[in-house]
């Protein structure tokens, strides 16, 4: 249903590129829509003209039954390597983009709905999401956003009043998610799986004139276009690692040109460090382990770079020696990015040889104590010429010989700084967050919700993850390591 209410002033450019890219189609109506969350605060940054509507009509139009007259809802079209196969078509199964804004910062930013009905590529499924992966996405994007990590956006979700049906029935809810893109790799394999190299140009000229203009007047911007994604996920799967997240499904479907985190399935941050963790309910074999997600990173960029090849240069030789100089970089600058933000967690300003092994070491013992990933952290911020608070980190470790050595090795190092104790305090409470979304806690909010209606444990928790770098007395509850019958095991694919 159109609606004559004006809350966005949509753009479509998009849509410009041809109905080979899409499929237009409106959102399927739900029967009571309500607001069960609505982001405040990103409405502001977006620029919304919210003031003085109320609920009942935001629930309308977060839900698709009201479409704004200058929206053109589509479902995008793309490939994609899933677990590292090839599946030809894939696309937006239940999510439809309504079109795009420009926010505050003059930034072009998408709207999409997330569970808004059946789409030409819902293969089987009812285009539904249930209300629990949608909390879940809705907390977790939130938390990422405010670690300073590149991700979506969560604006609102809203209870659609009807039931959607797994393995068990379901309340039904729909999720506005807010990217600066959804372009994917798995879109650039589309129509480079088909042999349409012209529509690889043509989306590549669009994404770059929308999100790279930088790169406009490069030498060969086809490898340019490349540097930049390679540069921009070594950066993203470093900052993941640097708090413990694992993504679960690194698909090539799931990997945003843009380099903002996607698609929060079976996504978790982990509680006891593992290099080998995984918490996907359909990652049997590891592919997607906490360990194994820069070497994924790298695959996929590999993927992107074989759907450029004709397009880089008029010699396939050439092309494919140039993309893979920028593929095989990524080694080296994920490196870079990782053990310089490990540097900051552990207090090191400088940077001296012997600064990886320090780090590689304490992830070892780590590992082979099962300590807390969050807490050994945060206890070690704490614990900077601090008597009190170094024995109780050296709990954490039930006094392990090995870590005594690695601590007294740290100080040695830390006395190399020439930094006050405060500096040193200050800079790593700066990048170790006290508070994450761990996977307890998310569930405890999905169950209250489920089950009574109870959306206050929610509410709280979105609190205390909208500052993870705060020590306050009422966030002691969302900071300690779960009891071992609260131990989430699996996550689950949902929206």
């Amino acid at each position: 249903m159109l609606s004559n209410t004006k809350i966005f002033d949509f753009k479509n450019t998009f849509s410009s590129l041809g109905n080979s890219f899409y499929t237009e189609i409106a959102p399927t109506q739900v029967e009571s829509p309500s607001i069960v969350k609505f982001n405040y605060d990103l409405a502001d940054e977006l620029g919304l003209k919210i003031k003085n509507i109320n609920t009942n009509i935001l629930a309308n139009f977060f839900s698709g039954n009201h479409i704004a007259k200058d929206s053109k809802p589509l479902a995008m079209v793309y490939a994609g390597h899933q677990f590292g196969h090839f599946v030809p078509q894939l696309g937006d199964g239940r999510a439809i983009l309504l079109g795009e804004i420009i926010d505050k910062s003059s930034s072009r930013r998408d709207i999409q709905l997330k569970g808004s009905g059946i789409t030409p590529y819902s293969r089987q499924g009812d285009g539904r999401a249930a209300l629990g992966p949608v909390i879940r996405e809705y907390i977790i994007s939130e938390a990422m956003n405010s670690l300073g990590i590149s991700t979506t956006r969560s604006l609102s979700i809203v209870s659609t009043g009807e039931p959607v049906y797994r393995e068990k029935i379901l309340p039904g809810a729909i999720l506005t998610r807010v990217a600066y893109g959804h372009i994917r790799t798995g879109t650039f394999q589309y129509f480079a799986a088909r042999g349409n190299f012209k529509a690889v140009k043509t989306l590549f000229d669009y994404t770059i004139k929308r999100h790279f203009p930088e790169i406009l007047k490069s030498k060969n911007p086809y490898i340019s276009f490349l540097e930049k994604v390679m540069d921009k996920y070594a950066e993203l799967v470093a900052k993941w690692m640097q708090v413990g997240f694992i993504h679960g499904v690194m698909n090539t479907d799931n990997m945003a040109i843009t380099c903002e985190t996607i698609d929060y399935g079976p996504c978790a941050f982990m509680d006891n460090f593992e290099k080998t963790k995984v918490f996907s309910s359909i990652d049997q074999f590891g592919r997607y382990s906490y360990g194994n997600q820069p070497s994924i990173a790298q695959w996929n960029l590999a993927r992107l770079a074989e759907t450029l090849i004709p397009l880089i240069d008029t010699s396939s030789n050439t092309a494919i020696k140039l993309a893979t100089n920028v593929v095989e970089s990524f080694t080296e600058r994920f490196k870079n990015y990782w053990l310089n933000g490990m540097r900051r967690k552990i207090g090191l300003f400088n940077e001296e040889f012997e600064d990886d092994y320090l780090i590689e070491s304490l992830l070892e013992i780590m590992h082979e104590n099962k300590t807390d990933f969050t807490i050994t952290f945060r206890r070690l911020s704490n614990a900077v010429l601090n008597k009190e608070k170094e024995n109780q980190l050296k709990k954490l470790f039930y006094n392990s010989i090995n870590f005594e050595n690695w601590f007294l090795k740290w100080q040695n190092r830390l006395s190399l700084e020439g930094k006050k104790q405060k500096e040193i305090i200050n800079l790593m409470k700066s990048v170790n967050p006290s508070v994450i979304p761990r996977n307890h806690l998310v569930e405890k909010a999905i169950s209250a919700a489920e089950l009574n209606g109870d959306y206050s444990f929610l509410e709280n928790l979105l609190k205390a993850l909208a500052n993870p770098f705060d020590e306050k007395d009422e966030n002691d509850r969302y900071v300690t390591s779960p009891k071992p019958e609260e131990v989430v095991l699996k996550t689950f694919c949902g929206t």
